[in-house]
């Protein structure tokens, strides 16, 4: 990532110190904001930031073209033949069957394989069948997300921003294909061939380390999650030391 959220540097003078505490008593950030509030000129809401709608815009575009993109290019490519698909055909049918492919390995030995597969549930196959549900929940976390970054965030905290995008792109990214094509397109596969060992297996009877065939997309919901994880350890830290500066005793100069 090109951009993190800005910190507030420790101050060594009393006027300084008496800087950090005025604007700790002031700050009404949630977690997420991503830095203290240091003045309403500097830490005015992402809303009314052209920077923050700039940097989530960016984010978010080049992700949901990166994972649409994706998409299409191992759909017409992985397969002996471009597999086409109809809306009609697929939509409402957990049953339809892909051309068989013996599938691409993109890392040797064993570390990604590329394998079409369509997912008509949520990440790593969970709820088959239930795509309209899918759909509303995704819109509502879009919502959601959204009222985050206005509401929650400041203009400064880049790092929440990109973690919103990401979010926001891999939910808008699978929402495209369940009502586009009827079913969420998958073709990465990590770890194929691997079994786990002693005999173990997965609820579901697999015994490979990784069973799941996901996208790049699913990739970007985690991702953004755990950037999102990271920009609120970071914003506590921050506040801690700024908490730390502020209930110092001043020394005589």
């Amino acid at each position: 990532m090109t951009s993190a959220d800005s910190d507030t540097p420790a101050s060594t003078t009393d006027s300084a110190a008496s800087a950090e505490s005025e604007a700790l008593t002031g700050s009404a950030h949630s977690a997420v904001t991503g830095s203290p509030k240091i003045s309403a000129a500097s830490a005015i809401p992402a809303w009314r930031s052209p920077a923050a709608w700039c940097v989530l815009f960016l984010v978010f575009i080049a992700a949901v073209s990166l994972d649409l993109w994706s998409k299409e290019w191992a759909f017409r490519t992985v397969a002996p033949q471009p597999v086409v698909l109809v809306y009609e055909q697929v939509s409402g049918n957990p049953g339809y069957s892909l051309p068989w492919h013996p599938g691409v390995t993109a890392i040797a030995p064993d570390l990604l394989d590329f394998h079409l597969v369509l997912n008509h549930g949520a990440v790593f196959g969970i709820g088959q069948g239930r795509g309209p549900l899918f759909i509303a929940f995704t819109v509502l976390a879009v919502c959601t997300a959204l009222w985050v970054f206005g509401k929650h965030t400041s203009s400064r905290s880049h790092l929440s921003h990109i973690g919103l995008a990401l979010v926001l792109a891999g939910g808008i990214g699978n929402m495209y294909d369940r009502i586009a094509v009827g079913a969420v397109r998958d073709f990465l596969h990590l770890f194929p061939h691997r079994e786990l060992p002693w005999g173990l297996h997965w609820p579901g009877g697999s015994n490979e380390w990784f069973p799941w065939v996901f996208n790049i997309a699913d990739s970007e919901l985690i991702a953004g999650m755990l950037i999102l994880m990271l920009a609120i350890h970071l914003n506590e830290r921050r506040q801690a030391r700024a908490t730390a500066i502020a209930v110092q005793p001043t020394t005589p100069a």
